[in-house]
């Protein structure tokens, strides 16, 4: 598989709560989150640092004087896209809020504006302490999200609020911080993106302007919401994305080669990306000079799309995807009806819109005959409009 897991950083304040952040490793790992575990030093006297190493499977640091030569502080801020800090306890909040960085945890913590999710626990009349709850607000208005503590049993006789809450109910908080609601957990999604390019000879091809940004927003959004997720990408300089199987190709019979191999047990397909509709009936060995180039005959690629989705499972949600520069809605209709698909995107790509554009405006049309306009927004949020829909067409397939 190419592309590695979604890293995350677990930090571990020192509190007996600590020895609970176990298991929300485990699950965290469980939903295919790589996780690096970065304890304060005091946390260590409740849970040592060879637990967290057999846990993780990682090195564990807890001053920025260890491993120097890697930047710890700062090549794990970049590296993971969020933080979670279960248990926080008292200490720790206000450290953070008065920014803090004595040891690793508070430096990568100040090294990076990537989400951060904090879960307090401590004693009830410390979590109360008014220092502790402006501190929290503090935090709050900083962009920290702060989970609000149980209510139950403590340490000894004691009781009330300041609890760890739940393994599954902090799950449930961070992703929802994250935005990695799991609405699509269990499921495989395939995605093709970017223009195929058919050869002329060595050096020139028949391709297209897509750029497969809007595969790629279509492959994240999936992956955070729990799909296990294959991309089929053309001639593209996305990088690979962590998460997701990213398969390359150039050419359209490469692509129906990628897709044919995958199509037989994903539950969606979603084909966006932009496939030549013909290739030269010969591909030179040799560059054609110039003056030797004066036509080029062109020979019909096979309807990849129509062709899969002529063979689907009735579970199978398919997806196409037009790029129209009139009559979308028009245009739209008759390629949905035509390659019998459940749904279909038309870009409007008039005056050379939407390729390599980080934004994107169309129609979001169903085989029932609904059709909505998505006004001009990013690429990513067409993504998430995409993936509501497939998500309730999945809920109907398989009811």
């Amino acid at each position: 598989m190419s592309g590695t897991k979604r890293e995350i950083i677990l930090g571990v304040g020192g509190g007996i709560a600590a020895y609970k952040s176990c298991d929300l490793l485990r699950r965290l790992q469980d939903l295919n989150f790589s996780i690096t575990v970065v304890p304060t030093p005091s946390s260590l006297n409740f849970v040592g640092t060879a637990t967290w190493e057999a846990l993780s499977g990682k090195s564990v640091n807890t001053q920025v004087w260890e491993e120097v030569e890697k930047v710890n502080h700062v090549s794990l801020a970049d590296s993971a896209e969020a933080i979670i800090i279960a248990p926080t306890t008292a200490d720790l909040l206000a450290r953070l809020v008065q920014g803090r960085a004595d040891d690793l945890l508070t430096n990568v913590v100040s090294a990076t504006s990537k989400p951060k999710f904090l879960v307090p626990a401590m004693h009830p009349q410390m979590w109360l302490n008014p220092t502790t709850q402006a501190n929290v607000e503090i935090l709050k208005s900083r962009g920290f999200a702060v989970m609000q503590p149980a209510t139950g049993r403590l340490t000894g006789n004691d009781s009330g609020v300041g609890r760890f809450p739940e393994t599954s109910e902090i799950i449930a908080a961070f992703l929802d911080h994250i935005g990695s609601t799991q609405d699509l957990l269990g499921k495989k999604i395939l995605i093709s993106a970017g223009g195929t390019r058919e050869p002329i000879d060595p050096v020139r091809y028949i391709g297209n302007r897509s750029s497969g940004k809007q595969g790629e927003a279509l492959a994240i959004e999936a992956r955070n919401r729990g799909a296990e997720v294959t991309l089929v990408l053309a001639n593209s300089n996305i990088p690979d994305i962590a998460g997701i199987h990213t398969v390359r190709v150039e050419s359209a019979e490469q692509m129906q080669i990628a897709l044919q191999a995958n199509i037989h047990d994903c539950d969606v397909l979603i084909m966006s990306a932009a496939v030549s509709d013909a290739r030269p009936t010969t591909v030179a060995k040799e560059k054609i000079k110039k003056n030797d180039l004066q036509k080029i005959e062109l020979v019909s690629n096979l309807d990849i799309l129509k062709k899969l989705s002529e063979d689907a499972k009735d579970s199978q949600v398919i997806v196409g995807f037009a790029a129209e520069t009139s009559n979308l809605e028009e245009m739209g209709r008759a390629k949905l009806q035509a390659k019998k698909l459940d749904l279909i995107y038309v870009n409007d790509v008039s005056h050379g819109a939407v390729f390599a554009s980080d934004e994107s405006a169309g129609y979001l049309m169903s085989a029932e005959g609904e059709s909505i306009y998505i006004e001009q927004t990013s690429k990513a949020k067409v993504a998430r409009y995409i993936l509501d829909k497939v998500v309730s067409r999945l809920g109907y397939a398989n009811g």
